[in-house]
Order: structure tokens, then sequence, then C-alpha cells
């Protein structure tokens, strides 16, 4: 089983937590799911669930680090130098991002409210930015725009792979199916009942040449 899921501001990635705290039992009822991924509690949107633990390592696994594409608010307007920085990798102090893509991008039509709402300061305009990572690391998205002078306000990941939040509302779900590359592989069929399916030993003693006595 696999579940797409879109996460409210707020909710644990876990399903279970401390008292008072939102988390994904809130939202989905279903027996063995787990995440294949995390988000923080203050970031929205598309999480990856499954029950099959093979499948939940290849998603998480860096050969198959499927890109993941995040709409992000910040203060300010960055300008072609900041997204130039943030494209190139953000030293962080203890690691250095990966290049990645980063774009400046209009308010998404479909936008939810969020509650609480983001604070807002009249003096000080807000932008979009689209960013695709192929790695992540505890708060990445924050730290990089915060870094390059852009601090980030409101975060939502809207597609993982060829995943989607497409048609998901927050706070539901929808079942879909693996690519065909993170498909569990298929196990060769067993041999005939009755055999051990190893090659059986040869019966008899093989004939050795011995060599002749000299004349």
């Amino acid at each position: 089983m696999l579940i797409l899921f879109n996460k409210p501001y707020g909710v644990l990635c876990q399903f279970t937590g401390e008292p008072g705290k939102a988390t994904l039992a809130d939202h989905i009822d279903l027996p063995g799911v787990y995440a294949a991924g995390r988000l923080d509690a203050d970031s929205e949107g598309l999480l990856v669930l499954t029950d099959d633990g093979a499948l939940q390592q290849r998603i998480a696994d860096p050969r198959h680090k499927l890109p993941k594409t995040y709409l992000v608010q910040v203060e300010g307007i960055p300008d072609e130098a900041a997204l130039a920085r943030l494209r190139a990798g953000v030293d962080l102090g203890d690691f250095v991002t990966r290049p990645c893509e980063a774009r400046l991008a209009d308010e998404p039509a479909w936008l939810w409210p969020r509650n609480p709402p983001i604070r807002e300061r009249k003096a000080i305009p807000v932008s979009w930015i689209e960013i695709v990572l192929r790695e992540g690391k505890n708060r990445q998205v924050r730290r990089m725009t915060a870094k390059v002078g852009f601090p980030t306000l409101r975060l939502i990941r809207v597609r993982i792979g060829d995943w989607t939040l497409d048609g998901i509302e927050p706070g539901s779900w929808q079942a879909t199916t693996p690519p065909p590359a993170l498909q569990t592989p298929r196990r060769p069929p067993a041999p005939p009942s009755g055999s051990s399916g190893r090659r059986q030993p040869a019966t008899g003693r093989a004939k050795v040449a011995r060599p002749r006595k000299p004349v």
C-alpha cells in the first residue's frame, strides 16, 4: 500500500506524540503505514506513506533520491544573485547543500489559508520561490533561504518525483501505486515440486586417462 497525504500545518510526521500535538493518527486511520521521509511540523504539503518496509527504504535511499519540489514564501524579493547562490549550493556550516533548482514563482491560485496565518509586516514585501532538491537535511530549505537573506514564512512541498498534491485537500489522502523503478522486484519462480532447484551431480565415475609407461 502506498498513500499520498497533504499534511496540514502543525501536524507531526508520526502517529504518536505529545499531548495536545496533532499527529498523523488524527488524519490517517490505516494500520501499519509509516512515513517515507518527513516534513517539519510547521511545513505543509505532500507526504508519502507505505506499509512496505522495502519500498519505504527505496524511496529514502540516496540511489533513488527523488526530486522534491517546494513552494516557499519568503520575506523580501530575492534577486538573481540570491537565486544563483541557492542553485550553486549554500554553506550552512555543518554541510554544503548540493546544487539545486531555484526560481521566482507566482503565488499559487490553489493556495489554501493557513491556520494560524503567517505574520505580515507592511514595510516588507513577500514573494514565492520554487526550489527543487535532491537531498533532504533537517530544516534545509528554511536554512538555505535564511542564509541568502530571505527568511521562510511558509513552506509547502508540492511534488515528490512524479507524485503531486493535485486533488488532495489539506488533511486528506489518496491511495496510489509506486512507479516501476521503485516496485518490489519479483522473485524467480519456484522450482518444480520434488526438485531442489539445484543441479544434480553426475552418476558414476569419470574415466581418467593414465599415461603409458615408457618402453
